[in-house]
C-alpha cells in the first residue's frame, strides 16, 4: 500500500511542482500587459484572455499537489488540537464523504464540458481573443482525477493510521 501512495504523492507533487512555473509565466504576461497597455495604449483580448487561462490551469493542476501537502483550506479549530487517530477519522470520513463524490461529479461533468467545447469548437467570445477554448475547459477533469487520485492516498494513509495508533507518512 505504500507504493500506491508514494507514487500519486509523487505524481502529484511532480505535476504539481512542474505546473507552479507558470506562476512565473503568469507574472511576465501581467507585467507585459500592463507595460504595453500603459506605456504604448495597445491591448488584445488574446492576452487578458492568456491571462486567466494561465491562472485557471496553474490553480486546477496543482489542487492535487495542494492536497497532498496538507496546503489546502481547512478551519483547524478543533483539528490541531486532535490525536493521530482522530485526525485519521476526520481525513478518512471527509475524504469518503465529500471529496470522493465532489471528484467524480467534476471528471464526469469536466470531461462532458471540455468534450461539449470541443464539439461545438468553441472559442472567445470577444473579437481577437483565444480559440480552442475546450484546451483549458480540459485541465478541470484533470484536476479532479487528481485529487481523486490524492484522495484515494488520503484513505490508505488514514486506514493505516487508524490500524496502527500512529501517523507513518
Amino acid at each position: 500500500m505504500r507504493s500506491i501512495t508514494t507514487i500519486i504523492d509523487r505524481l502529484n507533487e511532480l505535476i504539481g511542482r512542474a505546473v507552479s512555473w507558470l506562476s512565473l509565466v503568469l507574472v511576465i504576461l501581467i507585467v507585459a500587459d500592463v507595460t504595453l497597455r500603459y506605456l504604448f495604449n495597445w491591448s488584445s483580448p488574446a492576452t487578458f484572455e492568456l491571462e486567466w487561462h494561465v491562472f485557471a490551469v496553474l490553480f486546477l493542476l496543482a489542487a492535487g499537489w495542494s492536497l497532498q501537502q496538507d496546503r489546502h483550506v481547512r478551519v483547524d479549530v478543533f483539528y490541531q488540537s486532535f490525536s493521530e487517530t482522530k485526525k485519521a477519522w476526520v481525513n478518512l470520513l471527509g475524504t469518503m464523504i465529500l471529496l470522493v463524490p465532489l471528484c467524480y461529479v467534476g471528471v464526469t461533468e469536466g470531461a462532458q464540458f471540455a468534450y461539449n467545447a470541443y464539439l461545438i469548437g468553441e472559442t472567445s467570445t470577444d473579437p481577437g481573443g483565444l480559440p480552442a477554448r475546450f484546451i483549458v475547459k480540459s485541465a478541470i477533469p484533470v484536476c479532479f482525477g487528481l485529487l481523486a487520485l490524492q484522495a484515494i492516498s488520503i484513505v490508505i494513509k488514514s486506514i493505516q493510521t487508524i490500524i496502527t495508533g500512529q501517523n507513518e507518512y
